[in-house]
């Protein structure tokens, strides 16, 4: 039998792997299978998809790798976690690497729905476990367009544990107490956070060159919804955020950083700095609220966390057509259900 090409060594017996230059540089790279008689059959430009052909055509079983969940999860670690968002990627990653333990050995066509229903149950942290279902069902999704697998997504049907949205709303005082001991970056933060109704990574995110006219353009990195905030008022008055947006502006003209939020140094606000900042000025507020006797107000600032700015700010908008806007809601029923955390407004019996 004559020697295979080194090019073809890693592949299964009849398939070869055929390389053409592209005019733009690149090099088109595709499989075949090689029957019998010679004549060759196109198995497409996807490896793991290739081998899954060969085996049809050779009536053989899968490639092992391909159809134990160990290999699945890697190909959708390789092909499908790079294209979402950064933020979207770590939870992920975390998900699977709760996952796996349980399903990595397993043949993907072996895993019943009794089996998730057995993972949900023996997680203590039961919202972590909702996610990481979600995440489990996205697999055997991509596994079933890769030809992977033909049976139902075992996920489907499987119930899911009850889940409570996060009530914390911060009050005038609790924001104050805050607000008194951070320093003057950080407040920047606080503000913009609120007047913009924006996540904490949206918000670190944000640049001098997002002024655009009467605008500050915002996109959501969770979502990539565009919004348009105004910062002015409708006389052409310049408005709460437009004057914040001028005031930061200003003081960082001394710094080369374009980001809005930065150090005293100039140096842009990271996730890691904005966290040390509120963990330090929210300790601060708390231990004063502890010397004035007042353990209630402690124990409402030690609760307040940044991200509840962002609901805050949607509790304190009246319409809440305007609030759903401003946060990038499609629907206002999502604004309404996770982050309006004020009750509805009544009037006294007399």
């Amino acid at each position: 039998m004559r020697p295979r090409k080194t090019e073809n060594r890693d592949l299964p017996p009849g398939m070869v792997r055929r390389k053409r230059p592209r005019k733009n540089g690149t090099v088109w790279i595709g499989f075949y299978y090689r029957d019998a008689t010679g004549k060759e059959i196109a198995l497409g430009c996807d490896l793991d998809i290739a081998r899954v052909k060969w085996a049809e055509l050779e009536a053989k079983e899968k490639p092992a790798d391909l159809t134990t969940m160990k290999g699945i999860f890697d190909r959708y670690i390789r092909d499908i976690l790079p294209k979402k968002a950064a933020r979207t990627q770590k939870d992920n990653l975390a998900e699977l690497k709760q996952l796996r333990p349980m399903f990595d050995e397993a043949p993907i066509d072996s895993i019943t729905p009794a089996a998730i229903a057995g993972y949900r149950d023996k997680r203590t942290a039961k919202v972590r476990a909702n996610r990481e279902l979600a995440t489990l069902s996205h697999v055997f999704n991509m596994a079933r367009e890769w030809g992977l697998t033909t049976r139902e997504n075992p996920c489907q049907g499987v119930r899911k544990n009850k889940e409570k949205p996060r009530d914390y709303y911060a009050n005038d005082a609790v924001w104050e107490a805050v607000y008194k001991k951070a320093p003057p970056e950080l407040k920047e933060a606080m503000d913009l956070a609120y007047l913009t109704g924006q996540r904490p990574a949206d918000v670190l995110m944000m640049r001098r060159d997002d002024v655009e006219g009467d605008y500050l353009l915002v996109q959501q990195n969770k979502t990539q919804q565009r919004i348009r905030i105004f910062m002015v008022n409708d006389d052409g008055r310049e408005n709460s955020l437009g004057e914040l947006i001028r005031v930061i502006s200003e003081r960082n003209t001394q710094h080369s950083s374009r980001y809005l939020i930065v150090s005293k140094h100039g140096k842009r606000m990271t996730a890691a700095m904005l966290r040390k900042r509120w963990d330090e000025a929210r300790e601060q507020a708390k231990n004063s609220a502890n010397d004035e006797e007042d353990s209630l107000l402690a124990s409402r600032i030690a609760a307040f966390q940044f991200r509840d700015i962002r609901p805050k700010a949607a509790s304190e908008i009246k319409n809440i057509e305007d609030a759903s806007l401003l946060l990038g809601h499609s629907k206002s029923d999502i604004t309404k259900r996770v982050y309006r955390r004020l009750g509805a407004t009544a009037k006294p019996s007399k």
